[in-house]
């Protein structure tokens, strides 16, 4: 193995290494206070203590079963249309994540996984685990944050999956503790979304939320 190939801190699911191909590169620390500007964190990576008044604090107790993810705080009583799953799909469901200072939260999968340069936290449903709850154990797992649920925002068919994404805020975690399956955390300023979520399949989540904002 070559000593110059950088690994993610954390293993995979099967206990291997991750090498990145490309790393990424973290951005200045000024640019975490600076709500017109993208902030990015690496794995382990340097942060300021607190963000709008939430610190950055490593989710200690977080589930680690799906016995325990069916009953994650974080979960809401909300309005939520009926979820239809074409045939062919997979459910999954995901988050996104405003930040109070308008600011959205986005993952880079490592090495690029399916084709995407950053994308917002997403993963498959598994049995017993909601909706709600996946959306909130996916944002654990791709960015290290804790979220709470707002409200159901688009129902999106994407390559292999029909995601249903919900509107989040952060309650705390810490991105620089993001799993192996994410590379860098963006904190991008809602303007920069389609020019950082290039991929097409985040073209109806970000309309939605621009949509979501005028309301």
């Amino acid at each position: 193995m070559n000593d110059a190939t950088v690994h993610h801190p954390q293993p995979d699911e099967h206990g291997k290494p991750v090498p990145i191909a490309r790393p990424s590169l973290p951005t200045a620390p000024d640019t975490w206070n600076d709500p017109a500007r993208v902030a990015t964190v690496i794995p382990l990576g340097a942060l300021p203590p607190m963000l709008n008044g939430v610190p950055f604090a490593p989710w200690i107790d977080a589930p680690a079963t799906n016995a325990a993810w069916s009953e994650v705080a974080g979960q809401a009583d909300i309005a939520e249309p009926a979820f239809d799953l074409p045939p062919s799909r997979s459910p999954a469901a995901g988050v996104v994540i405003v930040e109070d200072d308008g600011r959205v939260w986005a993952v880079s999968p490592s090495n690029r996984f399916g084709g995407y340069d950053a994308t917002f936290p997403k993963g498959r449903v598994d049995p017993r685990v909601s909706l709600q709850a996946t959306a909130i154990r996916e944002a654990f797992e791709e960015s290290g944050l804790r979220v709470e649920i707002l409200a159901h925002l688009v129902d999106s068919a994407r390559t292999l999956t029909y995601t249903r994404y919900y509107l989040a805020r952060r309650i705390g975690g810490n991105p620089a503790l993001m799993g192996w399956e994410s590379q860098a955390v963006h904190l991008v300023p809602q303007a920069d979304l389609p020019a950082l979520l290039g991929n097409p399949n985040d073209r109806a989540v970000i309309e939605a939320l621009m949509r979501s904002m005028k309301k």
